[in-house]
């Protein structure tokens, strides 16, 4: 196979990171670049892995277009995986770094791509749906969940989760919309600069190397919190705990992002839902019982019965349309997930207690 020189932002971040050392344990041969700002706190961290699998490291801001001067090879493939994650970002505090990151970032990035004549695979988010409209969604109350329901008068949804034909009218979270607005600029790249681009709305990401916070990284979070028996809360919706999510190891993000690469003109110009769909997913109760299975400790978790600002109560992802095109279909379930997650806690205690405890 021809070597590929492939450039991810946010190459310091989980899922940055863990894609740049896939990729290279796949592909030695292939020159990989990660370029990041280091500053989400334990990006650092990643550093040490990244150079061990011989992963070049730039430290680099892509709001900075000056920044990407430091990449002098020529890069045939480009994966914006950088971003202010954090869904409540902005909303009580100035929107700056997040639209300057999450859009202007972007628009930055493709300009890289374009003078590079190169590919670009976009991570999204499934937060481009508003959130009015996922709460207009049909469901049934379960005794530990929430699920939907198959009878739907809203598009794109049904039992197998939400569709890509999902309606985007409505507001969405600031996070939310500028992903979304970064998904249109794209689009118009491909369209009048001839860039192949692919655009991956993801679901929850998770798995070992992610720096959870109550905020995003919820999975990583709530292990953490239980490893070292500190407390937590079911918030909103009659505080029971039983909002669901499905959610994707990062390795098979990974599966995808691999075959996607390897073929850009037949996924290029299209938008993909990506997730564990509902044979991955948990409610915040149900995760709580496999914490407690894993770590063999109890922690107290408190009710508060009032919704969160731009929460939702339920999101699945319907992976058809991927699954139809490329055979693709998450692998790793939720136990082994949550497995892996407090083996990598428990081998890196010490560096991880100060952020994640």
């Amino acid at each position: 196979m021809a070597s590929k020189t492939i450039l991810i932002t946010g190459g310091a971040g989980f899922v940055g990171s863990c894609l740049a050392i896939s990729f290279k344990k796949k592909y030695p041969h292939y020159q990989i670049i990660c370029l990041d700002n280091l500053k989400r706190r334990g990006s650092e961290l990643n550093i040490p892995r990244l150079t061990d699998a011989g992963v070049k490291f730039i430290h680099g801001d892509i709001r900075n277009k000056e920044d990407f001067d430091s990449v002098t090879d020529k890069i045939d493939l480009l994966v914006e995986a950088s971003a202010e994650p954090s869904v409540l970002a902005g909303i009580q505090s100035t929107p700056d770094y997040l639209l300057n990151t999450n859009l202007a970032g972007t628009i930055n990035c493709l300009n890289f791509a374009v003078k590079n004549k190169s590919e670009f695979i976009f991570l999204s988010t499934s937060r481009v749906y508003p959130i009015e409209r996922i709460e207009q969604i049909n469901f049934e109350e379960q005794q530990t969940r929430f699920v939907i329901s198959e009878s739907q008068v809203t598009s794109g949804v049904s039992s197998k989760g939400i569709s890509e034909s999902f309606p985007l009218d409505g507001y969405r979270s600031l996070y939310g919309a500028s992903k979304l607005s970064s998904e249109l600029i794209i689009n118009e790249y491909n369209q009048f600069y001839n860039l192949k681009t692919v655009v991956n709305r993801c679901g929850v990401l998770t798995g070992p190397w992610q720096m959870g916070k109550i905020d995003q990284g919820v999975v990583v979070l709530w292990m953490a919190r239980h490893f070292w028996k500190k407390s937590l809360s079911y918030i909103g919706y009659g505080g029971l705990g039983k909002q669901a999510r499905d959610m994707l190891h990062v390795d098979d993000l990974f599966r995808l992002v691999d075959i996607q690469a390897h073929e850009m003109n037949k996924y290029s110009n299209q938008t993909f839902n990506v997730g564990g769909g509902d044979e991955v997913s948990l409610s915040l109760q149900e995760l709580t019982v496999i914490c407690e299975k894993i770590t063999g400790n109890k922690i107290n978790i408190g009710k508060v019965i009032e919704d969160r600002q731009a929460d939702i109560r339920i999101y699945i992802t319907d992976n058809t349309k991927i699954k139809k095109i490329s055979g693709w279909q998450p692998q790793i379930m939720p136990e082994q997930i949550l497995q892996e997650i407090f083996e990598w806690i428990q081998d890196n205690e010490r560096s991880l207690k100060p952020i994640l405890s």
